[in-house]
């Protein structure tokens, strides 16, 4: 989990309150956190450092001293800044000359830009060390070690309008980067400059890279590597600064966007937007201007809210618990519309309302409840029908696998020749390796013999465990089975011999059944067929496709297949 460390005196005049530290354990839980270390007392109050632990990934505005502050004097019933005041989207459209433009080049490279300006008062060595945190915490843990997420602070009155965000030749491009009192090629950069050596990964296999230089051609940086040792060296005492930022994916560079601004404007700046002219479509249209408010609203119910926490709360309490969190509620009857603060985009489901209330009550508030009901723990039908299933499948010779039921586009998708269309996406995931919900076991199985190939073979596993896809006749949309998947790796696998393993197995699994001809891209055309039950497909089985196979690296033939276990239950 997260951790940050804040100026003890920033901290305090944040909140508008000194605490303990005893007090300050006590309402750190409204922000998702704990004290992880007390400071030095030795030191004075404007040196010491507190040290706290974030226990919650889906609130990326609480990565900052200022995110914590804002959330802890918003529950303990105190005003902040009206957010929606500096929303590029609701009146504040003062960006004069201010304007980036972006490269058509980016487009494949690194497409994404939005930007904005903080005036008003010179930065004190207190906040541009928390400015310095949050960048990291930000990029780091939300934008995947930069690879999505990237920011850049400026020095503006250095600038010179309009700023380009353009492509280069990496290898004929150079600039003095942070650090650094010599001109360094991009190329060199990613080799010989300790930032390079850490990000270069995110550009090594580009033939151009991204670079961002104002109307005079000075650098500003080479996003996300480094900025330049002239525009982009920020120090205590400046006082007008550009903040950008780069990535692949719009809206959450607008989150990112829109956090570091409302953390500047809780510290009394003045928030300034900049434009952005993209040459093609965001998503959110080309042109774009931060801080933006772009989060949709959520709904759900009073009886929801108190079934849920087995409370009895009326509606007053239910708005005022949701408005300590930092959200606006609308109310129709029964009906609760949240629209969430600019820095937040976490509510994906009526339960994450539910959790904001439960927070903004207290949770220390609610009374444990022994269990008044007494019951007796046995096996559901269908994890002894599974277990049946494995216990065959052991006596077919095959060995148990287990595996993650999250994974990535490429091994759910391209590599198993799929449209993707029923596939489940991960609305906010923390990384691309984790984005998606598996929809069959074979992909695993794929994955596990691409990396066997070392193993004597013939190679046989299986898993029996859960898939997920999307289905509208659902009431949430999707749906979750139980299924068995299984793989066979030999020189010759083939469609005859798993036919009659699938036999053996259908048959000690009391079922009758029949096969048809199917038409599944992840087998090849003529040796696959259907598994039907009672009229209703309960699987499919054949030989792996060869372009399967070359997707995930497999040189040996392979034979594969996968049965829903609750069809063959309820039959």
């Amino acid at each position: 989990m997260p951790k940050i460390e804040v100026n003890e005196k920033l901290f305090f005049n944040a909140i508008g309150k000194k605490y303990s530290y005893s007090e300050l354990e006590d309402v750190f839980p409204c922000a998702k956190a704990e004290l992880d270390e007390k400071p030095d007392m030795t030191q004075s109050d404007d040196e010491r450092v507190i040290k706290i632990e974030l226990n919650d990934t889906n609130r990326p505005d609480l990565w900052s001293l200022n995110g914590v502050a804002r959330q802890i004097k918003l529950h303990e019933g105190g005003k902040t800044v009206d957010y929606m005041k500096i929303m590029s989207n609701k009146g504040n459209n003062d960006y004069a000359d201010r304007v980036v433009t972006v490269d058509p080049e980016l487009k494949d490279i690194r497409p994404y830009m939005v930007a904005f300006m903080i005036a008003g008062k010179a930065i004190d060595d207190a906040m541009l060390k928390d400015i310095i945190q949050t960048q990291e915490k930000l990029c780091w843990n939300f934008g995947r070690k930069r690879k999505s997420i990237s920011m850049g602070i400026y020095r503006i009155d250095q600038i010179k309008f309009p700023v380009s965000y353009h492509s280069v030749d990496p290898d004929k491009t150079s600039f003095v980067p942070l650090q650094c009192e010599a001109p360094m090629t991009c190329r060199q950069i990613l080799t010989e400059h300790p930032k390079g050596k850490d990000f270069g990964w995110i550009l090594q296999d580009m033939k151009k890279f991204p670079l961002l230089s104002d109307a005079k051609d000075e650098v500003l940086s080479m996003a996300p590597i480094i900025n330049s040792a002239t525009l982009g060296a920020v120090q205590v005492g400046d006082k007008d600064l550009m903040v950008e930022l780069t990535g692949d994916n719009i809206e959450n560079l607008i989150l990112s966007a829109n956090i570091v601004a409302c953390d500047f404007a809780d510290q009394g700046y003045e928030i300034k937007p900049i434009l952005v002219k993209h040459p093609y479509d965001t998503g959110l249209g080309k042109d774009i201007m931060v801080p933006y408010y772009f989060q949709p609203t959520t709904k759900t119910t009073l009886k929801a809210v108190n079934k849920l926490l087995g409370s009895d709360f009326n509606m007053d309490k239910v708005v005022d618990a949701l408005t300590r969190m930092g959200s606006t509620v609308q109310v129709n009857g029964e009906e609760i519309t949240l629209s969430p603060a600019p820095y937040r985009n976490d509510f994906l489901h009526e339960v994450d309302i539910i959790e904001d209330v439960m927070i903004g009550c207290n949770v220390s508030a609610f009374e444990p409840r022994t269990p008044q009901d007494f019951t007796i723990g046995r096996l559901l039908p269908l994890t002894e029908f599974s277990r049946k299933a494995k216990t065959l499948m052991v006596g077919l010779g095959y060995q148990e696998m287990i595996f993650n039921y999250v994974g990535s586009k490429k091994d759910y998708i391209d590599n198993m020749l799929i449209d993707g269309s029923k596939v489940i996406e991960i609305a906010n995931p923390m990384s691309e390796n984790y984005q998606f919900i598996r929809p069959e076991i074979l992909s695993s199985l794929c994955r596990a013999e691409s990396g066997s190939a070392n193993a004597m073979y013939p190679h046989k596993i299986f898993e029996i465990g859960k898939v997920a896809y999307l289905k509208e006749d659902e009431n949430t949309g999707t749906i979750t089975r139980q299924h068995l998947g299984f793989l066979t790796a030999a020189a010759d696998a083939n469609f005859n011999t798993l036919a009659s393993e699938v036999s053996s197995l259908v048959y000690f699994l009391d079922h009758e059944y029949t096969v048809v001809e199917s038409n599944d891209p992840r087998f090849i055309t003529g040796r696959q067929a259907a598994l039907m039950v009672n009229g209703k497909q309960a699987g499919v089985f054949g030989e792996v496709h060869p372009q399967v196979l070359e997707n995930w690296g497999i040189t040996t033939p392979c034979a594969a297949g996968e049965l829903d276990l609750e069809v063959l239950q309820e039959q």
